[in-house]
């Protein structure tokens, strides 16, 4: 109530203070977030950014101690107009220490055993937090570590004394111990009320002298009632009278001096955001020396892809081998079988074309195959010049290609685990324990690929084998019919011309000469016939060629595929460490260079905090 009262709305400083503060708590939190992770980055630093979170999530720090029931609690309460805010009993009831802070709601979090958070909205707290601790006897026995983290980082420490023992030996020990901390120490003798006018200026004037021996200089000492002061915000109203009676309008008047005075507001800020700037340059300062470390795992990296690559080179050029050794028998299953043909259609066996033509025509042609033993006349000419031999040896030379490329994955992937396996071991402890899985050979390997591929290549191999030749022989076998009708067409409108004109003895020879004439350009057809034919079937055994290697090489790209994949699946733990912490590295280094250029603005703002602008500048 109190500090409702004396204020209301706050002042801008105390606006543009609030705000830099939470610029720097949120700034120093995202940075607690990055700096764990930075490798070699010293647990003191830490320590120091943990610190230096404390200060900027703390405006201003006031921190109370005692002994048991000297009022720390009733004090706090009486500031904040709330009898019952901080727990107060006859007997020790704080044993933990309490932060009171500013909040939307009344509030209580507990963080760990011995640190209890509490939020009130109440104005002053948005100035200052207050820290209840237990009885000094607690505090420097059980609670000394934690208490010790307040009391270094606390802008004032009331010391608080009941009026009725101040400065007892014990008090007198206690003053001397929060001297060590070096931090501003105020004496706040509780319970004045309980003592008269006379008696309250002789305890005042004692705890002087004596604090004064004890530390060499003389500390502020406060007569304060916790008591009035309660009393002077009853009905929610404010007593001033009662008000100032209490002593309890120092602190807050304290408060707003300190806070009004800029350079110790500046000064409050610097603190953490001077830590923050030395941790920030500690830590890009490390991240520069990992980077040296994180080169030589690039260079793994490198390594690795180069053999990858050449490994893959190596696969290929067995597979482009395999394939021109097919080109070449296609190629030589193509000449074969083009002397083959031309032999068939060769204008010398004409007249034998011709009398399997009139067998043919008579029906007689199942006893010229009988006598070829139930083969075609191109087929057995076919086997005469070996065009099928090259086909034959397709097979054989496909199978060698399987255990060709799995030998050389295998080989490949025992040298890439020997030499995965010597870097790792290579690599520093803190690196090393972050290596996830285990680098090591494959237990099995598939063959299905490239064995999937026998049945279509059979396939092309029969028809190059069986249905050129049955094509070729209807061909032929359609030639000679149309020759034999032709010749025998010819011969009889030769004999009927004849008998026409056969009193016209001197135009005989001429029309012998014209019959024999179109005879034997009737024959001249079948190798022209042959030349035709054995453009297709070129053309056709090189349409069978693609289809075969695209066969045989589609399925040992597939092959080649796995095998890489095994290859990276083999080095995985070792390509998938670097690569994670080659992408830690650069996040780090861009969010801590983000930092450095949000601490240079907060500092630029810090510069200016409480200095008057002048036509919007300044």
């Amino acid at each position: 109530m109190v500090a409702e009262n004396l204020d209301q709305t706050g002042t801008k400083l105390a606006t543009d203070y609030e705000t830099l503060r939470r610029r720097e708590y949120e700034l120093i939190t995202n940075l607690l977030e990055v700096l764990p992770r930075v490798d070699n980055l010293g647990e003191d630093q830490l320590a120091r950014m943990r610190d230096a979170l404390f200060h900027a999530d703390n405006p201003y720090l006031m921190v109370f101690v005692g002994p048991f029931s000297s009022g720390k609690s009733s004090i706090i309460n009486a500031l904040m107009g709330k009898p019952d805010l901080m727990s107060v009993g006859v007997t020790p009831t704080t044993d933990h220490i309490s932060i009171l802070r500013w909040g939307d709601e009344p509030d209580r979090i507990t963080s760990g055993a011995e640190v209890e958070s509490v939020f009130y909205p109440s104005s002053l707290l948005r100035k200052v937090s207050f820290v209840d601790t237990p009885g000094l006897e607690s505090v420097f026995q059980k609670h000394e570590e934690t208490t010790t983290n307040f009391l270094h980082r606390s802008d004032v420490v009331f010391l608080v004394m009941l009026a009725t023992q101040a400065m007892t030996a014990r008090n007198l020990e206690y003053l001397q111990r929060l001297k060590e901390y070096g931090t501003k120490v105020i004496i706040l003798i509780n319970q004045v009320d309980l003592l008269s006018d006379e008696e309250a200026s002789t305890v005042y004037e004692y705890v002087r002298a004596e604090a004064k021996s004890r530390l060499g200089t003389e500390p502020d000492v406060w007569m304060v009632s916790a008591k009035k002061g309660l009393q002077a915000q009853r009905d929610g109203t404010l007593d001033e009278g009662l008000w100032h009676d209490s002593g309890l309008d120092k602190i807050v008047n304290y408060v707003d001096q300190q806070l009004s005075d800029v350079d110790r507001m500046r000064q409050k800020l610097r603190t953490p955001l001077q830590i923050t700037q030395n941790v920030t340059r500690s830590a890009l300062s490390v991240i520069r020396k990992n980077q040296a470390s994180l080169d030589h795992y690039q260079n793994i990296a490198d390594n690795i892809e180069q053999q990858l690559a050449a490994q893959k080179r190596e696969q290929e050029r067995i597979i482009r081998e395999t394939t021109d050794e097919i080109g070449t028998k296609f190629g030589e299953a193509a000449l074969n079988g083009s002397e083959a043909i031309r032999d068939v259609f060769a204008f010398s066996r004409a007249l034998g074309t011709l009398w399997r033509g009139l067998f043919e025509l008579l029906g007689l042609s199942g006893v010229l195959k009988r006598g070829r033993g139930g083969a075609g006349y191109t087929q057995l000419m076919f086997q005469r010049h070996q065009a099928f031999e090259p086909i034959n040896d397709l097979s054989s030379i496909v199978d060698k290609l399987g255990p060709r490329m799995e030998g050389k994955d295998i080989q490949d992937m025992d040298d890439l685990v020997k030499y995965a396996q010597r870097e790792i071991k290579d690599l520093p402890p803190a690196i090393r324990e972050k290596v996830i899985g285990e680098v090591r050979a494959p237990l099995q390997y598939d063959r299905r690929i490239l064995q999937q591929t026998r049945p279509p290549l059979e396939a092309i191999e029969n028809e190059a084998r069986t249905v050129e030749t049955e094509k070729l022989d209807r061909i032929l076998r359609n030639t000679t019919l149309y020759l034999v009708v032709y010749e025998i067409l010819l011969l009889l409108a030769g004999l009927f011309i004849g008998q026409v004109y056969v009193t016209q003895i001197e135009s005989l020879p001429l029309l012998i000469i014209l019959v024999i004439g179109l005879a034997v350009l009737g024959l001249v057809f079948i190798p022209l016939r042959g030349r035709m034919v054995e453009s297709a079937y070129t053309n056709q055994m090189l349409a069978l060629q693609k289809r075969y290697i695209d066969v045989v090489r589609d399925a040992a790209q597939k092959q080649m595929e796995y095998g890489l994949q095994q290859r990276r699946d083999v080095i995985g733990p070792l390509t998938r460490l670097i690569e994670a912490q080659t992408t830690i590295q650069r996040e780090q280094g861009q969010k801590l260079q983000e930092a450095e250029r949000e601490l240079a603005s907060i500092e630029s703002s810090l510069t200016s905090l409480g200095k008057k602008k002048i036509l919007g500048l300044g």
